[in-house]
């Protein structure tokens, strides 16, 4: 099994790269947005209790989210392997996802970081606004602080990883081949570890 958590600041590419990423290594996408609308839509327990939360105007705690992708990991015995996608947020997360892991004999093998210029995130993200029906992607001051918020709140978790040597950037600017290739390179240097 070949677990990855796959990171990128606002209008790096993360979307196009994870859809590719998944269809070539045939890995299942885990992203934390969409398990939390499927429990909400399916009626869980997790979902409910999610649900009341969120209607109060609080975040979601550590525990429920842990419990929403346990769930997930349950639901695909036969995954060839998992990439997280806004998963895990802070450094308990990323504790929690650990342990979850080492419970089934995993671990994250790699976590790849797409590394972009502020420049060049804030001209794709306004390039992006004149097409999507995202408002914070018209506002270059919100695009900014959405920027400055991924790497605050990121950078926990790449060091937690980066005391296991976990951690590889790749260059997100180039065309989306050149960055798949990178991307690419980055596993099969792990998977024939």
């Amino acid at each position: 099994m070949f677990n990855l958590i796959l990171f990128g600041p606002p209008g790096s590419g993360k979307g196009t790269q994870s859809e590719r990423l998944i269809s070539r290594y045939g890995l299942k996408h885990l992203s934390t947005g969409d398990i939390l609308r499927s429990e909400i839509k399916n009626g869980t327990a997790l979902g409910l209790e999610a649900k009341t939360l969120m209607d109060q105007g609080q975040l979601v705690p550590d525990e429920v989210v842990i419990g929403m992708i346990r769930s997930a990991l349950d639901a695909n015995p036969e995954a060839k392997g998992f990439l997280f996608d806004g998963f895990p947020r802070t450094k308990a997360q990323s504790e929690a996802l650990d342990n979850l892991l080492a419970q089934r004999n995993e671990a994250i093998n790699v976590v790849l970081a797409l590394e972009v210029t502020e420049e060049e995130l804030v001209k794709r993200l306004l390039n992006r606004g004149l097409t999507s029906d995202r408002s914070d992607d018209r506002d270059e001051s919100i695009i900014r602080a959405r920027i400055a918020e991924y790497h605050k709140k990121t950078s926990a978790v790449a060091d937690h990883y980066r005391q296991f040597d976990k951690v590889v950037g790749v260059k997100g600017e180039g065309t989306v081949d050149e960055i798949f290739d990178a991307l690419c390179g980055e596993i099969s240097k792990r998977k024939a570890a």
